[in-house]
C-alpha cells in the first residue's frame, strides 16, 4: 500500500447462524443440519474485493475451514491473508484460559490443514476481549499469534476509553499488535462505524467522511464485514430484538453500498499498515 495511512479490511468468515449466545435451533449440535452460505458469500466478497483493488485479512472460523478447506485456499490465491477466528464461535470471556487455548489451537490445526500454515492473527467473536478477558492477550501471545483485532472502543463489546488506533500491547509472552474497528462519535456515543449495523446504516459518503477524519489524525481505519451481510436471499429466523436488530437490520442494498465505499477508498490486509507504536 502507499500514503502516510493505509486502511485495513478485514472479514469474519463464518455461517449465517454463528450468532453468539443462542440456543435452540441454531444451537452448535444443529449447525451441520443448518443451509450452508458462506462458501458462495465468501466468493461474492472476493470477487467485489478484486474488482475494487482491495486486499483483506480474513478471519476464517476453524469450523468453516475444516469443512471447507477450498475456501481458505481460494481466499489464499485471491491474494489476501488468512487469521483466525477461533473454532467454535464462542466468546472468549466464556471460556476459561486452558478451554481458550484449546479452541485456538484447534482453529490453527484446521486452517494449517487448509493451507494456511503459520497464522498470527487472531479475531475474537462478538469482540469478546475486553475487561473480562483480557488474560487471553497473554494465551494469543503464548500459542504465537502476533495480531489482535479483537477489542472495540465501544460500550457495548468494550469500553469507550479503549484505544481507537493501532498499537502494541504488552503481554507476559511479549508484545502484541492490537488492530482496533473503527468508530465514530454520535449522539453522544462511540458507534461501530466500520462494522455490523453501524456500517450498514451509514451511508456510503458518512463511511468514507469518517475514514477521512482518521486519516486526518494519522489514524488507520480498520473495517469488517461478514459474508452473510451480502447474501441476497438470507435465511430468516426468529431472535431477541438486539439480536434481530444487530443481524438483520438494513441487509438490503448492503453490498452495493459497501461497493461504493471499497471503491473510493485504499483498502489493504491488516498487515499492509504501518507498524503500531506501544502506548505510553
Amino acid at each position: 500500500m502507499t500514503g502516510p495511512v493505509a486502511n485495513a479490511l478485514t472479514v469474519d468468515v463464518e455461517e449465517w447462524f454463528h450468532i453468539c449466545g443462542v440456543g435452540g435451533p441454531l444451537a452448535a449440535r444443529h449447525w451441520d443440519t443448518l443451509p450452508s452460505r458462506v462458501v458462495g458469500t465468501t466468493r461474492m466478497l472476493l470477487e467485489d474485493f478484486d474488482r475494487a483493488g482491495a486486499r483483506a485479512t480474513f478471519f476464517v472460523l476453524g469450523w468453516v475451514a475444516e469443512r471447507y478447506p477450498h475456501l481458505v485456499a481460494e481466499i489464499q490465491s485471491a491474494g489476501h491473508d488468512v487469521g483466525t477466528h477461533g473454532f467454535s464461535h464462542t466468546r472468549v470471556y466464556e471460556l476459561e484460559p486452558d478451554a481458550f487455548a484449546a479452541d485456538l489451537r484447534k482453529s490453527l490445526t484446521s486452517i494449517a490443514a487448509a493451507g494456511a500454515a503459520g497464522v498470527t492473527a487472531f479475531r475474537a467473536p462478538e469482540w469478546s476481549i475486553n475487561d473480562r478477558s483480557i488474560w487471553a492477550l497473554d494465551v494469543l501471545a503464548r500459542e504465537g499469534i502476533s495480531v489482535d483485532a479483537s477489542m472495540a472502543p465501544v460500550r457495548l463489546v468494550g469500553r469507550e476509553d479503549y484505544p481507537r488506533a493501532p498499537y502494541l500491547r504488552r503481554t507476559s509472552a511479549g508484545p502484541i499488535a492490537e488492530y482496533p474497528p473503527l468508530v465514530a462519535d454520535r449522539f453522544g456515543y462511540a458507534m461501530p462505524m466500520g462494522w455490523g449495523w453501524g456500517l450498514r446504516m451509514s451511508s456510503p459518503r458518512r463511511v468514507v467522511r469518517t475514514i477521512e477524519t482518521a486519516n486526518r489524525d494519522g489514524r488507520a481505519a480498520v473495517l469488517m464485514v461478514h459474508p452473510w451481510e451480502i447474501d441476497p436471499d438470507p435465511p430468516r429466523v426468529r431472535l431477541r430484538t438486539a439480536l434481530w436488530f444487530s443481524h438483520y437490520f438494513r441487509l438490503d442494498g448492503f453490498r452495493r453500498r459497501l461497493s461504493e465505499v471499497l471503491r473510493t477508498t485504499q483498502l489493504g490486509a491488516l498487515s499492509d499498515l504501518p507498524a503500531p507504536q506501544v502506548l505510553p
